[in-house]
């Protein structure tokens, strides 16, 4: 089974027109995301793991005509126009089989788009990851890819345990109420 290829200049009027239909929004953080990746001659799976505060890992499993390959990027991520549109930097390296060259390996670096839909657990990403092959007859590769992802686990800086023990909310309510005097319930000393 092949697929055509995905011209960039395709790639890119698609986000575009994509991220211009959807209404602007305050976006919901996330930890981890899940989904497919479309690419010129090849397609996989992706999964995107925040380990820092703007800081990812991105896994990456892909399967093209004549080959298999697996990618482990590390991307920082910034934002542009609020949380929900923000762009990446990244680099990493990949590992795979070419039923022609046999095995082969090499160094990525990633540019991307990504946007977290509204109200929706959903991200869109366009990116551009050339690479650098070792053991392949292709010594380089320029492939550009959209994916769509779904959040598996969102961020939470507030929830239902969280600052039960003394948060840092806590004590400057706790502060203010000493500098005035005042006290507002019947346990408050």
């Amino acid at each position: 089974m092949t697929f055509p290829a995905f011209p960039p200049r395709i790639a890119l009027i698609l986000f575009m027109l994509l991220l211009g239909a959807a209404p602007a929004a305050r976006a919901q953080k996330y930890r981890t995301a899940a989904g497919v990746r479309l690419g010129a001659g090849n397609y996989g799976l992706t999964l995107q793991q925040k380990i820092f505060e703007k800081t990812t890992l991105e896994g990456l499993g892909l399967v093209g005509n004549r080959e298999v390959s697996a990618a482990l990027l590390a991307e920082r991520h910034f934002g542009i126009l609020g949380p929900s549109l923000n762009y990446y930097l990244g680099a990493g390296g990949h590992v795979g089989n070419h039923k022609d060259d046999g095995a082969f390996g090499g160094v990525d670096v990633i540019v991307g788009l990504e946007y977290k839909l509204p109200i929706t657990r959903l991200v869109l990403s366009a990116d551009f990851k050339p690479s650098v092959e070792f053991g392949s007859s292709d010594w380089a590769r320029f492939p550009t890819a959209i994916s769509v992802r779904y959040i598996l686990v969102k961020e939470r800086k507030t929830g239902f345990l969280n600052n039960v023990f003394g948060g840092d909310k806590d004590k400057k309510k706790s502060r203010s109420r000493e500098k005035s005097g005042t006290r507002r319930g019947l346990f408050d000393f």
